[in-house]
């Protein structure tokens, strides 16, 4: 039987993070993976002879800076380039350009409405002051309902954080975490176009309306990251998102983490981990990297859980409705409205021109499982980065919603696909002509290749009663399950989902606080 200090199940980006902190600490760590490689949806691959890109998670922006520099990922080869423009959207008259600075898009804006263009540096003047709290409270254990003083203390430490805040931006923290992204940016602005810039954030990985209340976190979720420094901005890492996780792996292996691949857990019990081959490791910690449904529903026998727990888990809601795609072409996109080459290609291209068409495309997903005109993104990584593809050609990723999680797509995946290709046609004419290959993640998909139960990106809906103290349930938000020495530090617990490394960073610490040795960071 092996036995190390800790074990953690999943070698994805945050099970990487919490592994190289833990392993900082002197203690003697096992990662263990069931799939062939690190980095779960982190993680890059070829998917047509000569042709690589990232497989699942797509764009840099929300990985946090301290853990960048606190586990020397420059060091290991991590390289991100920021995108030129944040985002292009075209539209029925027209495009509109997001990014490049902020008299640049008031400039785009002014084409569409002054006034829009006048509000626009108060609006990110607004959005960035609450994304600065969100971004203190990312690196923080969040408090336990009903626990006892230290969590008393960290109520206070969050209550001083919000009380450094004025009145205005105490009303507008309240607003983000309680209303719909519709309702934000129509009270901000008229013109349909950068309504759905913006609120193309608010429903990514998410299945709800823009109108949904809550959508507003969601949209100031994505708003907190960095590249590079700069605060708010999107970028690419050379190589893919692999290249992220393949830098965390080699700090790990630095510290002597032993990583073990084609490894599949099938059971959790206290300070025990058996695997698919019977082998059993012991550990005075156990760390799962995994959605918590998944945990506590299927690897961890429900009979040594409290019954209420388990009834609130088989209740936790799961289902980001995304449709994952790479698209190999033999050459750039000619969009209608903007044919000739620029910097609008190495963006973010959203085909969503406006909040109605997003809603529709939810309830269009509610009715019937698939849009019938879904939301599409289209970021073109070749353009910033020529590993990725032969010179003349290009690799593109697709992140594309709402198609229901609970749809038979063993029937359904190809059509799906064939409506974002429509999509895309109809805003790029020659798409389809250009397309060499492609490969296609149903929600069903990204939940057998990853993990991802009900396709949920975030490993748990980013909603009021799923964020904080209450991520994943009230009295174990602090990264420690029902059972002594089990630990979560996956997307399932705060700050929630994206590659940010802040929840395996979070849980390091307190497993080290457990242990009783210091937090090297």
């Amino acid at each position: 039987m092996e036995r190390y200090d800790a074990v953690v199940i999943g070698a994805g980006h945050n099970g990487l993070t919490c592994a190289c902190y833990l392993a900082k600490a002197g203690l003697r760590v096992k990662v263990l993976e069931r799939r062939a490689a690190v980095g779960g949806a982190a993680a890059s691959a070829e998917f047509h002879p000569g042709f690589r890109n990232s497989v699942a998670a797509y764009t840099v922006s929300l990985l946090q800076a301290k853990v960048i520099r606190d586990l020397r990922l420059s060091e290991h080869g991590l390289r991100i380039v920021e995108r030129p423009l944040a985002n292009f959207l075209p539209l029925e008259n027209g495009y509109l350009k997001v990014g490049g600075g902020l008299q640049a898009t008031q400039r785009e804006l002014a084409r569409f409405s002054a006034r829009d263009a006048e509000r626009l540096p108060h609006y990110w003047a607004v959005l960035g002051r609450v994304a600065d709290a969100l971004r203190e409270l990312a690196l923080q254990c969040p408090p336990n309902v009903g626990g006892g003083f230290i969590d008393l203390l960290r109520a206070l430490k969050a209550g001083r954080l919000l009380k450094a805040l004025d009145m205005e931006a105490r009303r507008d923290f309240l607003f983000f975490f309680t209303r719909s992204a519709g309702e934000l940016l129509e009270q901000w602005f008229e013109s349909e176009g950068i309504r759905a810039a913006f609120g193309f954030d608010a429903v990514v990985g998410n299945y709800a309306s823009p109108y949904h209340a809550g959508t507003a976190y969601v949209l100031l979720h994505h708003s907190f990251g960095e590249v590079n420094g700069k605060r708010g901005v999107w970028g690419h890492a050379i190589g893919g998102m692999g290249a992220i996780s393949e830098a965390l792996a080699a700090e790990a292996r630095r510290h002597g983490v032993d990583i073990e691949c084609n490894a599949r857990v099938v059971r959790v019990a206290q300070g025990t981990v058996l695997l698919e081959d019977e082998r059993k490791i012991t550990a005075r910690a156990v760390v799962a990297n995994v959605n918590p449904k998944l945990l506590y529903l299927e690897l961890v026998d429900r009979s040594s859980l409290p019954p209420e727990f388990v009834a609130r888990m088989q209740r936790y809601k799961c289902a980001s409705a995304s449709f994952r795609m790479n698209v190999a072409l033999s050459a750039l996109p000619r969009f209608a409205c903007h044919p000739e080459p620029g910097p609008h290609h190495a963006s973010g291209i959203i085909m969503a021109p406006s909040l109605a068409y997003m809603d529709c495309a939810y309830l269009d997903a509610r009715q019937d499982g698939i849009s019938r005109s879904p939301i599409v993104e289209m970021v073109i990584q070749s353009t910033l980065d020529d590993t990725l593809a032969p010179r003349g050609a290009h690799v593109a990723s697709l992140f594309c919603q709402h198609f229901a999680p609970e749809a038979d797509w063993s029937l359904r995946k190809q059509e799906a696909v064939e409506r974002i290709f429509d999509v895309i046609e109809s805003h790029a004419p020659g798409f389809r002509a250009s397309l060499i290959a492609y490969s296609a993640l149903s929600p069903a998909d990204l939940e057998r290749d990853f993990g991802l139960v009900g396709g949920d990106i975030f490993h748990g809906a980013l909603t009021l009663d799923q964020l904080w103290s209450a991520r994943p349930l009230l009295g174990y938000a602090d990264y420690r399950a029902p059972l002594d020495g089990l630990y979560l530090c996956g997307s399932g617990a705060h700050p929630g989902g994206g590659v940010t490394g802040a929840p395996g960073h979070n849980c390091a610490r307190e497993v080290l606080r457990d242990l009783g040795r210091r937090f090297p960071g």
